[in-house]
């Protein structure tokens, strides 16, 4: 019997490695498998509401039916969406705020390994694996707790996706919750204050706004790159920083890269950055990835043995998540087939998780080249403003790519495609998305694309 709940955690697990964050945070939460028919192979998935099941159809119906197959072997034949109240829900929000004083600029999203005030249980410091790679960014995380506002402030964490950032800073707002009672501790991605700021721009609400964020006693900050390109919003959260900084509010901020290399930043901003303690964080090395999925099979009650475990930790060097995510498809196996996991069904799991070389060599200028090969067109075609479809279109897959295969957040491939506001982009991956869910042509032409890259 197929337990739905394991196998819609395993696909979702799945679902975050092929798609950005944001997007997997936004039409994930909330959702749940409702019931698996062994014999047809239909699956029917529980979403909040119309617009999500109608976007769940169109742009990511694919992708969902290949994370169930890669969890289910290639059992799954159809997906029906039923509108329905959700039991469970994924990942805390981008913007989550303790105590909620103005519920229109947040909100906490409740799940069942999240608490009651949107952070992550698993995220703690005791659960976090210490090595030589992370040692300084876990000590200065755990001495800040301690002297809230005076030790190290800003602490500045920054290194590649699925170090521990997030880990961290959970860690961090969970322990400040439970040991400095009443103090008010709000969590966001930056994504999210630039879409609080534009609202309050909007409606008039700066007021408001200025209230929810400066009236914090810590301050999370996560992703601080997308700053990057965004001079208004630049000049709100520098004049946050200082009001903050002022009165000993205690801020942590993460970044995939130092300070100093943020050079889109305004000046100003990458000092206040460098006022307190910057502390990076590397790939663990094998060592501290053994004693990674030791602790997490621990915590999920799983036993593996020690040659897979070795062999899982040699074998993957990219991140901590997708350790995490090759653990979880081989208990999903485990459970599915009731098969004590061996080195070939392992090394099987672990093939789908080793990063392709080319992939990792991919550049910007190497997908606007790829594109304007394909589509005979030059490399200032891409970069233009010219309006004729014979330009547009390949400008747009440019866009779409850049985020399928280099994960780039939009501003940063606006920044790339010759200074293109982060608006245009989305558009541009939207809409290039769903042509691709109907259009053969245009599918072949992408994945023709991709060949060149990869090949």
């Amino acid at each position: 019997m197929l337990d739905p709940q394991k196998i819609w955690q395993s696909a979702l697990g799945e679902l975050e490695l092929m798609l950005s964050k944001a997007n997997f945070t936004t039409w994930f939460q909330n959702t749940f498998i409702i019931t698996i028919a062994e014999d047809t192979g239909e699956v029917a998935i529980a979403v909040p509401n119309a617009f999500t099941k109608s976007w769940m159809e169109q742009r990511y119906n694919a992708y969902i039916m290949k994370a169930l197959n890669n969890v289910c072997q290639d059992k799954i034949k159809r997906i029906l969406y039923q509108i329905q109240t959700a039991r469970q829900v994924i990942k805390p929000p981008d913007a989550t705020i303790y105590p909620l004083s103005n519920p229109k600029l947040g909100g906490v999203i409740v799940q069942e390994k999240v608490d009651e005030f949107g952070f992550n249980r698993r995220y703690t410091f005791d659960n976090f694996v210490v090595g030589s790679g992370n040692e300084l960014a876990y000590s200065a995380s755990r001495a800040i707790c301690e002297e809230l506002g005076t030790r190290y402030n800003p602490l500045f964490l920054y290194g590649d996706v699925g170090l521990g950032k997030t880990h961290l800073m959970h860690a961090i707002g969970q322990f400040i919750r439970r040991n400095h009672a009443g103090k008010k501790v709000l969590s966001l991605n930056f994504e999210r204050f630039t879409n609080d700021y534009v609202s309050a721009a909007r409606s008039g609400g700066f007021d408001a706004f200025r209230a929810t964020y400066r009236g914090v006693d810590v301050l999370l900050v996560d992703d601080v790159q997308f700053m990057i390109d965004k001079e208004k919003t630049q000049d709100e959260f520098f004049h946050t920083f200082e009001e903050l900084h002022r009165k000993n509010k205690q801020m942590v901020i993460t970044s995939d890269r130092p300070p100093k290399a943020l050079v889109e930043l305004q000046d100003r901003m990458i000092s206040r950055f460098e006022w307190g303690m910057i502390a990076d964080i590397k790939m663990p090395d094998v060592e501290t990835r053994i004693a990674i999925l030791e602790s997490k099979c621990k915590e999920k009650q799983f036993t593996l043995e020690r040659e897979l475990v070795v062999y899982i930790a040699e074998s993957i060097k990219n991140n901590i998540r997708e350790l995490e995510g090759a653990l979880n498809k081989i208990i999903a196996w485990y459970e599915l087939s009731r098969k004590t996991p061996t080195i070939n069904s392992v090394k099987d799991v672990v093939a789908s998780f080793l990063a392709d070389p080319s992939k990792r060599a991919l550049t910007p200028k190497r997908v606007m080249e790829a594109v304007a090969e394909f589509y005979s067109v030059s490399l200032d075609d891409i970069l233009g403003i010219c309006r004729k479809r014979e330009f547009v279109v390949p400008r747009q897959i440019t866009m779409y790519l850049m985020r399928q295969e280099l994960d780039f957040s939009f501003p940063t491939i606006g920044l790339h495609l010759g200074g293109r506001d982060h608006t245009t982009v989305m558009y541009a991956c939207d809409k290039i998305g769903g042509m691709l869910e109907s259009e053969e042509r245009l599918r072949l032409e992408v994945e023709n694309i991709k060949q060149r890259l990869y090949g």
